[in-house]
């Protein structure tokens, strides 16, 4: 089905290619990385972000291109990218920050939050549970400190979720880690990254029982979205799903949106997948852009 040209999409996992893309993960064996990518042994072809340097401005231009030929109005970019500090500052409206914590920094993780609000007008917390060393189970109490200062700031945190794809073990972001934290956090908005697999019965189950929980695309180019999940889109999770891409990171934009185009989303569902329903939780002003 043809995307709706109206709908001005916002990504919420966006990139600039280049060499500042290639950062440790803290859990991971040097040994264990294939082509300087963390989970480079899932791709047929390495992605270029991770093969070659681009200078600053010459990367975030070209992801400006990109994101103009797709209709991307928004990207949400990661601070953990030096780029993304230029892009903010450069471009304010079509990047929005994200930054990545972790839980065993303790308080020390809430300063970063608190700093992150009023250099860059921060939109969202990221973590990654099975990243960290060491790992953090998504329902640990090391993360509530996190999740607290989220709730306090109205800031959605996304988590990931499901087998890593970096050899790291996965026990930490079971999807069912995920009830206690709505339980305890119920004005938290939560949004699953990377697909949550094998568990994405659960993640439904879990979505309609809790209304704080989301659904991203991230990681995934969308022939390979789970049925499952389009099908709950298409009946009760119109409000629940949210488009990511994976560019530079893995999956390019051009084949991400050639793909979509053969999605089977309901008409009344695409703005709400590719744009309202990240909106809401990242806002705002984006209703206006």
């Amino acid at each position: 089905m043809p995307i709706p040209q109206s709908v001005r999409v916002i990504d919420t996992l966006i990139g600039f290619r280049g060499k500042a893309n290639i950062r440790p993960i803290a859990a991971m064996r040097e040994s264990d990385r294939v082509h300087d990518h963390p989970a480079g042994y899932m791709f047929n072809n390495v992605p270029p972000a991770f093969d070659q340097a681009l200078p600053p401005e010459e990367s975030i231009a070209e992801t400006l291109a990109l994101m103009d030929e797709h209709n991307i109005a928004t990207g949400l970019v990661s601070l953990s990218d030096p780029m993304t500090r230029i892009a903010l500052k450069k471009h304010p409206g079509r990047f929005i920050a994200s930054l990545p914590v972790d839980g065993n920094e303790g308080m020390g993780a809430v300063e970063k939050i608190k700093q992150a609000v009023e250099e860059y007008d921060l939109r969202a917390v990221t973590t990654f549970p099975c990243g960290v060393l060491p790992q953090i189970p998504i329902d640990d109490k090391h993360w509530y400190p996190v999740y607290t200062k989220c709730c306090e700031l109205k800031l959605p945190v996304f988590i990931a979720t499901g087998v890593p794809g970096p050899r790291v073990p996965m026990k930490p972001q079971h999807v069912e880690l995920l009830d206690e934290v709505c339980y305890d956090f119920p004005d938290l908005n939560i949004v699953m990254r990377h697909g949550g697999e094998p568990w994405t019965d659960l993640a439904i189950k879990l979505m309609l029982k809790w209304p704080n929980l989301y659904y991203s695309t991230s990681g995934f180019a969308p022939k390979y979205y789970p049925k499952a999940i389009i099908d709950y889109a298409n009946s009760r999770g119109a409000n629940k799903l949210i488009y990511a891409g994976y560019f530079p990171f893995g999956i390019e934009l051009g084949r991400t949106f050639s793909e979509l185009e053969q999605l089977q989303l309901k008409p009344e569902v695409w703005p709400k997948f590719l744009r309202g329903n990240a909106a809401r939780l990242l806002g705002p002003g984006l209703d206006d852009i």
